[in-house]
């Protein structure tokens, strides 16, 4: 077998634009030779793939996949530079074919090791190199920006819900401790109300106790400097009192339901559970935007 030197690499990367690693591949493949080495990298859409890589990829679409009875359940941004790419049937069927991947594969905790993996599709190549070769198919930068996999081991179930034809997405894990809970109407109706209720009102975690310190302190300072001259005791109170109007916009089981505003979403938790005899809890949530940050 020729030696595939870095200078030949260097060569390749050159001439196509493609990662070092990719290229390597690619010589190895080819035994060295440089033109077929080309050839190579062009079929797998891999070359010139690189060029794209500094361009913006703010459209997508987000979408998921509920599998195993509602067991496990996935959510993923999938990103593209225009919403004319977001809307192909190409990458509609690209975005699912990572849905595909992640249900069928070992779950990780971030991106990057979630593209290191054998692509499910093709196990002679990772995800990220499936992903690379869609970019010269497609004539788009693209990529996966983020993904949830939740996997329940106990009762109850995880949903989802997209909305705005993919611009939105919510998926949830409802828990309940009877097996005949989380197929009651009721139980389904809640969670299916719970997830367009997230999708709307955008709360940033479930319980009061997970909104992170620093933001709650920034919040309290705010409250403070707004008041200056008033007695420290009395700042305190009201202080409270605003936080709690903080907590009702931010936290998912302090804010008012969408659909009724005189109750909470944890009124109609205990609600739920005086009904089903049981007890029915939230334990995480994720709601996606296409090209909004985390």
């Amino acid at each position: 077998m020729a030696e595939i030197t870095v200078e030949l690499i260097k060569t390749l990367r050159d001439k196509t634009n493609a990662g070092m690693m990719d290229c390597k591949a690619a010589l190895a493949e080819a035994n060295g030779d440089l033109e077929a080495a080309e050839t190579v990298l062009r079929k797998k859409g891999i070359a010139d793939a690189d060029k794209k890589a500094g361009r913006d990829a703010k459209e997508g679409v987000i979408a998921s996949r509920i599998v195993d009875g509602a067991k496990t359940g996935i959510l993923v941004e999938v990103n593209c530079e225009t919403d004319f790419v977001a809307k192909n049937d190409n990458f509609r069927s690209f975005v699912e074919s990572i849905l595909e991947h992640i249900a069928s594969s070992k779950t990780v905790a971030t991106v990057a090791e979630l593209q290191e993996q054998p692509f499910s599709g093709d196990a002679s190549q990772t995800l990220e190199l499936y992903i690379k070769s869609k970019v010269g198919q497609l004539g788009e930068k693209m990529g996966l920006g983020r993904f949830a996999k939740y996997e329940l081991s106990g009762e109850g179930v995880v949903a989802s819900y997209i909305h705005m034809q993919g611009r939105v997405g919510v998926l949830v894990e409802v828990n309940c401790t009877k097996k005949a809970t989380a197929s009651e109407g009721a139980f389904l109706a809640f969670v299916k109300d719970l997830t367009l209720h997230i999708a709307a009102a955008q709360p940033i975690c479930v319980t009061r106790d997970q909104v992170p310190t620093d933001k709650v302190e920034t919040e309290r300072d705010i409250f403070r400097e707004q008041m200056k001259g008033k007695p420290a005791e009395i700042i305190e109170k009201i202080i409270d009192g605003k936080l709690g109007k903080f907590y009702a916009t931010n936290c998912l089981l302090d804010q008012p339901f969408i659909k009724d505003g005189d109750k909470t979403i944890q009124n109609l938790l205990d609600a739920l559970g005086k009904e089903t005899g049981d007890t029915v809890t939230v334990s995480r949530f994720h709601r996606f935007a296409v090209g909004q940050e985390s």
